[in-house]
């Protein structure tokens, strides 16, 4: 989401003027605050127990003080509009406040706060608060923006649980002081002549207006912690001040009746932005911690008081809104960063007078292959980049500058693509592995179970990365083949790295391993099934010492005699013979050779 700040108020130690600091320990007396009201931020003791002796409410549990609260300010506002709205509660990254923010019209029925944060600060973080930490930071201490309607009221604690009070700041924040800047919050609950304190910035003018029906006099008076001194000279209903302190209009009406009214006004200091250096990178170097150009934009400024924040428009710059992640990664090309330098205490005091440019060159690309096979029998190969870019400059570690060059041998050779823009110079190194690569070779065709669902697997001896085919179906990964009709059958070893293939022409067919020629009738002859599925099929069955003892050819079976007489019983062989799809006489391979006759 992103973050909307805006000014609505702000609480900072005022210097002389802290002995009339508006702090509250109780929520009774709590102070009423509304847009652009400057109290004292700091806290000592927690006066009544506001929760009764209660152990816990919502995420706040008992201090060490034997209570809730340990060093509490209570502060209390009522919303004018509708909308989203947040605070960032500013502190020393040494201490460790918590708080709570309640729904409720008075202190007797606070109920069950609506946003708690109670997490210690041992990231030593400087925010606490609803929304988001507006240095861009991930903080457990931040809990989810809070939706508003118009008329609601609420109390703020904030407790110093580490007991270490350097003091605090609060500025208020989301989209609804965007919307509304002067109305989000009423000041109708803050009842003075003079109105609610104000804060402004150091060379701000600001008046102070006493008008008043009916009057005879007016005089004005200043507070800067010595006690209230008459401004001689200034008699009018209106007053202009620069400087910092407390503000008195005695007002005399025409029956002599006097009016006595107060006001606090504080000053901030109003910061300068340094100049900042453009920025120019290389792709790969993203992203960038735009952090570290903090120090450039603050100059001799402390970090502690002010907050520098990065945005892609001046608009966004002026109304403090879509910051940049400090974690900065765009697109290649030049882009303008604007930069603004905001009070820690006062948003309202900002500077967005600086700007820088963002330059990221892009890392070269390529479409270079790293890793290349010199195929078995191949002198050479072609390695490097195919398309190459003319904004680019190519250098090889063996000293060649063009894209793409021959080589002879494996090896690892390695290529730097260069681009130059803006002075820098990016690189991408690109290693390319050359490896010698065997043609694929067939060393067995497993062929099993003759049946209607017969099952063929093609073996090799060699280590590669192949694909398999079976006559002109797809290819696949897998070496077996499965429902392989009978009959004669091509298959195919294809290596995917381009070097080469090997193909094998296979039947398909079956026969006993052994067969009974003693006239029970039963398995009385031997013969090959699935015959009819080939042109031209020849057995011819030999002795062992490779004599040709029957030549079978169709449907033919042998009953185990030659000239008429019973041969023993031995194993026999044979030969399958046929006519492959180009004409050739071929014999089958890869099929047993030889049976048994038994007697």
């Amino acid at each position: 989401m992103k973050r909307f700040y805006a000014i609505a108020f702000f609480l900072y130690t005022l210097g002389l003027l802290s002995a009339s600091a508006q702090v509250s320990a109780d929520c009774s007396t709590a102070i009423p605050i509304c847009n652009n009201t400057p109290t004292n931020g700091g806290t000592d003791g927690y006066g009544v127990d506001d929760f009764g002796g209660a152990d816990e409410t919502g995420c706040l549990e008992k201090t060490l003080s034997g209570a809730i609260e340990s060093n509490s300010a209570w502060y209390r506002f009522k919303t004018g509009e509708a909308g989203q709205l947040g605070f960032n509660i500013s502190f020393d990254v040494n201490e460790d406040w918590d708080f709570a923010l309640y729904r409720a019209t008075d202190c007797s029925s606070l109920g069950d706060p609506v946003r708690c944060n109670f997490f210690d600060n041992g990231d030593s973080n400087s925010f606490t608060g609803i929304g988001e930490d507006p240095t861009g930071a991930t903080n457990v201490q931040y809990e989810d923006w809070l939706d508003v309607e118009a008329g609601e009221e609420y109390y703020l604690l904030i407790n110093n649980f580490s007991n270490l009070n350097s003091g605090f700041s609060i500025q208020f924040s989301g989209q609804i002081f965007i919307d509304y800047p002067n109305t989000a919050l009423d000041c109708s609950i803050i009842s003075n002549l003079l109105g609610p304190p104000i804060a402004a910035c150091d060379g701000d003018i600001v008046r102070l207006d006493a008008t008043t029906p009916n009057t005879a006099s007016y005089t004005w008076y200043r507070d800067i912690g010595l006690g209230y001194t008459e401004i001689l000279g200034e008699t009018n209903a209106t007053i202009d001040v620069t400087t910092g302190a407390m503000y008195r209009a005695e007002v005399i009406s025409i029956t002599a009746d006097v009016l006595i009214s107060d006001v606090q006004v504080a000053f901030s200091a109003a910061p300068t932005t340094s100049v900042v250096t453009d920025v120019a990178l290389c792709e790969e170097t993203l992203p960038f911690n735009l952090e570290s150009k903090n120090s450039e934009a603050l100059g001799a400024q402390s970090p502690d008081d002010f907050i520098i924040s990065y945005h892609a428009t001046p608009i966004d710059a002026v109304n403090n809104t879509a910051s940049l992640p400090m974690q900065y990664s765009p697109p290649s090309g030049v882009h303008t960063v604007y930069v603004r330098t905001t009070s820690a205490k006062n948003p309202k005091c900002f500077d967005v007078s600086e700007e820088f440019e963002f330059t990221v060159i892009e890392t070269p690309t390529t479409t270079a292959e790293t890793e290349v096979f010199l195929c078995e029998g191949t002198t050479s190969e072609t390695i490097g980049e195919t398309s190459p870019n003319v904004n680019y400059s190519y250098s090889w570690s063996s000293g060649e500058t063009t894209p793409a060059i021959e080589v002879f041998s494996a090896g690892t050779y390695v290529l730097d693509i260069m681009f130059t823009n803006a002075g820098l110079t990016c690189v991408n190194t690109v290693e390319i592995s050359v490896v010698v690569w065997q043609t694929p070779t067939i060393s067995n065709v497993v062929i099993e179970d003759f049946n209607a669902n017969n099952k063929v697997t093609v073996e090799t001896d060699i280590i590669g990365n192949f694909e398999y085919q079976i006559d002109g179906m797809p290819v696949q990964d897998s070496n077996v083949f499965a429902d392989v009709s009978a009959g004669a059958h091509t298959v195919s070893i294809i290596d995917k790295n381009g070097c080469g293939f090997v193909t094998e022409d296979i039947v398909v067919v079956g026969f006993d391993n052994y067969f009974t020629p003693n006239g029970d009738g039963i398995n009385d002859t031997w013969q090959i099934k699935g015959m009819s599925s080939l042109q031209e099929p020849v057995v011819h069955i030999f002795d062992r010492y490779g004599k040709l003892l029957k030549q079978l050819s169709g449907n033919q079976g042998w009953n185990g005699a030659y000239g008429g007489k019973l041969l023993p019983e031995s194993d026999y062989w044979f030969k399958l013979s046929y006519i492959n799809t180009t004409g050739d006489k071929v014999y089958a391979k890869h099929i047993r050779s030889h049976f048994t006759l038994k007697r």
